[in-house]
């Protein structure tokens, strides 16, 4: 059996409970994919979103909603090695991709060097989006799952002083037409781990032009690793501690909670208070 085959293979069978069900669940559970769809799969070489495209792939062939996907990876400037490791590993994965490329790393380099991500972060967005459009797509599918999810939340609330997070599907405020969609929201970062160990893969973690130092995966010191250190020490107490933060969010009493935003309004529990029923 071809190597291709046999991860694909290993997704529907071996992982089938901790990868395909849970991909499945989250594509009907959040209605993530429809009818005639047009998905532009988006993949920047991680195991994540080469694994996200695995999954559309086989949600293509042998599902019951038909629609269109396109794999692509956008070159921000990567070197060589890490474009031919991108390349090498889509053909190992038999993944059809189509690179194109932008000038992101040398327009960051002379106007925001010293505090990069954030600029390329918001023009990484801008080109994605356009392809989407050249495209004729309506969705954009990103590689994030459950981990993400729970990382961003406690973001939110020990580093921004709100509760929020990661949604599994949001519309574009500034690209009408076009929807985000997440579907390995419900998938475990461990578990996509051990689809990639199993199947003996290696795929680039941190690409960028201003940490070439961190290429192939490895550990990246960030707030986002401090949550995945809290986590995993709240884990060891509570091994259920990721979900129930999860259900939390879908859980939220709004009797008790001390105000609530919504659009940009803010609302005080006060203002309600003393009103009498």
């Amino acid at each position: 059996m071809e190597k291709y085959k046999e991860i694909e293979r290993s997704i529907i069978t071996k992982y089938r409970k901790e990868i395909w069900s849970r991909f499945v669940k989250a594509v009907q559970e959040y209605e993530l994919i429809k009818e005639n769809d047009n998905i532009m799969v988006c993949i920047s070489g991680g195991k994540d979103s080469f694994l996200l495209a695995k999954c559309v792939q086989e949600l293509q062939r042998h599902g019951n909603v038909k629609f269109s996907a396109h794999y692509v990876v956008m070159n921000p400037g990567y070197s060589d090695k890490n474009k031919e490791f991108i390349l090498k590993n889509a053909e190992i994965l038999g993944v059809p991709i189509e690179m194109f490329e932008t000038d992101i790393f040398d327009v960051v380099n002379k106007v925001a060097s010293k505090s990069p991500c954030y600029l390329c972060a918001r023009m990484r967005r801008g080109y994605l989006y356009s392809k989407a459009q050249e495209l004729g797509c309506n969705k954009i599918a990103l590689g994030h799952h459950f981990d993400d999810v729970i990382e961003t939340t406690l973001l939110s609330m020990f580093y921004g002083c709100e509760v929020k997070t990661m949604l599994p599907k949001l519309h574009s405020d500034n690209f009408k037409g076009l929807e985000l969609i997440r579907p390995l929201y419900l998938v475990k970062e461990a578990s996509i781990n051990a689809w990639r160990n199993s199947n003996e893969l290696t795929f680039i973690n941190c690409a960028c032009k201003f940490t070439e130092e961190c290429a192939i995966e490895d550990e990246n010191k960030s707030k986002r690793e401090e949550m995945k250190k809290l986590i995993k020490q709240l884990r060891s107490m509570n091994r259920d501690i990721d979900y129930n933060i999860f259900k939390s969010l879908d859980n939220i009493n709004l009797n008790c909670v001390l105000g609530v935003k919504k659009d940009g309004v803010y609302k005080s529990f006060m203002e309600d208070y003393d009103k009498i029923e």
